[in-house]
């Protein structure tokens, strides 16, 4: 029979148990910044959940109150979960991860719990084991992202913005906006720079530092890295050097 343990990351924690993406290179720029980034986000009600299997990593959890997180999504009184990650499938870790968060939300008072989807990409959890867990898909939003929920009563439904296109305007330049959120959005940056290198070109780097500024400019609902240029994204998430270069392309030859 498996031993299976929930550990709560804390500022004290950290360093001994570690996140778990990236764990493989504690050193690395990314890492480092994810680290930093959760010891200033434990204060504002961050919760990062360890999931291990006989002592060794399985999966995690993190989520954080609306009012400090890092999707660009409105509502009052909920959690929103930022990640979720199982790589030992098949025992239902990813099930007691929700659980964990939901009963979280219910001891804290909160109206229920959100999060947002996209079946385009991994980066973002996968719909269908929220629905499984009595979430619901209440919305849409440019680019395949979905809005999920479970509510625990009659609060109001959280919503995304719909100025979309409106965001995209405001970068002509190829423009990459940051947070320190995920910590392979440094493997990005990098990424686009070398793509924007062989095409001599410069990118602008905007780094998001709060929660209004990132409602504000986040070209979609992921709201923690997008790539723009020409008024059209290129990215929201970390694709190869050709990807970013072929994207970029494809928009010169539009123009």
């Amino acid at each position: 029979m498996a031993q299976v343990n929930l550990i709560e990351l804390s500022t004290t924690s950290l360093e001994k148990e570690g996140c778990y993406c990236l764990r493989s290179k504690p050193k690395s720029e990314g890492y480092r910044k994810k680290s930093e980034w959760l010891k200033s986000q434990f204060q504002h009600g961050l919760k990062y959940v360890n999931l291990k299997e006989n002592g060794k990593a399985a999966g995690f959890i993190e989520y954080a109150p609306i009012e400090a997180s890092s999707r660009v999504v409105y509502g009052e009184n909920y959690l929103v979960i930022h990640c979720l990650w199982v790589h030992v499938t098949g025992k239902g870790y990813a099930s007691k991860l929700i659980q964990t968060c939901l009963q979280d939300a219910k001891e804290l008072g909160k109206a229920g719990v959100i999060v947002v989807t996209n079946p385009s990409t991994s980066w973002t959890p996968s719909k269908d084991i929220f629905i499984k867990n009595d979430f619901k898909e209440i919305a849409k939003a440019p680019y395949d992202f979905e809005l999920l929920v479970c509510k625990f009563g009659d609060a109001a439904d959280p919503y995304f913005p719909n100025n979309w296109e409106e965001r995209l305007h405001h970068y002509e330049e190829l423009t990459i906006l940051r947070t320190k959120q995920c910590p392979y959005i440094e493997v990005a940056t990098e990424v686009v720079f070398a793509a924007a290198a062989k095409l001599e070109m410069e990118p602008r780097v905007v780094d998001i530092q709060k929660r209004e500024e990132l409602l504000a400019i986040s070209p979609t609902p992921y709201g923690v890295y997008g790539v723009v240029y020409k008024k059209q994204l290129v990215a929201f998430h970390r694709l190869t050097m050709k990807a970013v270069m072929k994207k970029i392309k494809e928009i010169d030859n539009e123009a």
